[in-house]
């Protein structure tokens, strides 16, 4: 058995779980979260607490037991808490403006970029070096972080451009003549 999938999924007061065979949806005060459900893994609801056992003794059954787990519990804490993900602008001139569902960003190209937010993350810029990206699935929280940074990553030499809030970049010495 999986060392992840042992421990059981604790659920919090307000969290109501739907389980089908194809099929896990999880409701909470922040809103609804839906994974399709693995044909390997067998998804049981003890009172406050969600198990999950491999069905067979094959690898593939045993691995996806722990994946399942870990994916529903980050659905749960999404649909309780939330995600979010911070970035931070570092360069001259650098700035970011949220209107809505896009992101306005200058990052020193000739033309501004615009990043469109997908259904269900929101983005808030407390200053106009910062970026806030939240939203209940954590997934998607990380991957249009991801997708922010991409615009322009964090350069070697000065370290300019779009990083995460606690990453630390190693600069690299210039030539030397």
């Amino acid at each position: 058995m999986s060392r992840i999938a042992k421990y059981p999924v604790p659920l919090p007061k307000g969290v109501d779980v739907n389980i089908s065979k194809t099929e896990i949806s999880i409701k909470g005060p922040l809103g609804t979260c839906a994974r399709s459900a693995d044909p390997n893994v067998e998804v049981k609801k003890d009172g406050e607490n969600l198990t999950f056992n491999a069905l067979g003794n094959s690898n593939h059954a045993d691995a996806m037991s722990g994946t399942m787990r870990a994916l529903v519990a980050n659905m749960v804490q999404g649909v309780t808490k939330g995600f979010e993900k911070r970035l931070a602008l570092v360069g001259v001139g650098f700035r970011a403006q949220a209107q809505g569902d896009r992101l306005n960003l200058t990052l020193g190209y000739s033309h501004p970029v615009v990043h469109q937010m997908p259904k269900g993350v929101k983005v808030v810029t407390p200053t106009q070096t910062e970026i806030v990206i939240s939203g209940i699935d954590k997934q998607l929280v990380g991957q249009v972080a991801a997708e922010v940074r991409s615009h322009r990553p964090p350069e070697p030499y000065k370290g300019k451009g779009v990083r995460y809030a606690k990453e630390v970049i190693v600069l690299k010495e210039t030539k030397k003549k």
